[in-house]
């Protein structure tokens, strides 16, 4: 069983920055690839970055390339989405997200590939 938290989302201008965090317990975070993803109001849920069990090989949605940075910290069991840039479209809630059949070098894109998820954090951009 692996359980994460987001946090560190909040109301923020378009243009500012903000780091979003994703607090994994558990399972070590070395041996499964995470994901963000992000739920707007009336919108399916989707893929917006994500970094693989091994090297950290990361992928982004071509909406937030550029803008978005997902690392992580095996040693502190989190990981991380820096927000820069940030636009109105970018308001959403943002959930982190465990994808414990991942192989080592890769990371899914695919919402279905992750079992596991946290409860989300609200990202509101004011423009």
């Amino acid at each position: 069983q692996v359980q994460l938290v987001e946090s560190g989302g909040g109301l923020v201008q378009a243009g500012g920055s903000l780091r979003l965090s994703c607090e994994v317990s558990g399972r070590a975070l070395s041996t499964f690839a995470t994901g963000w993803f992000r739920q707007a109001p009336g919108k399916e849920r989707e893929f917006v970055a994500a970094i693989s069990s091994r090297r950290g090989n990361t992928y982004y949605a071509d909406s937030v390339k550029g803008r978005f940075t997902v690392s992580k910290e095996n040693a502190e069991n989190t990981v991380y989405l820096q927000l820069h840039n940030l636009k109105a479209e970018d308001t959403a809630v943002y959930y982190c997200a465990a994808d414990l059949g991942s192989s080592a070098l890769v990371a899914s894109l695919r919402l279905s590939d992750y079992a596991y998820w946290g409860q989300g954090t609200q990202v509101t951009v004011s423009s």
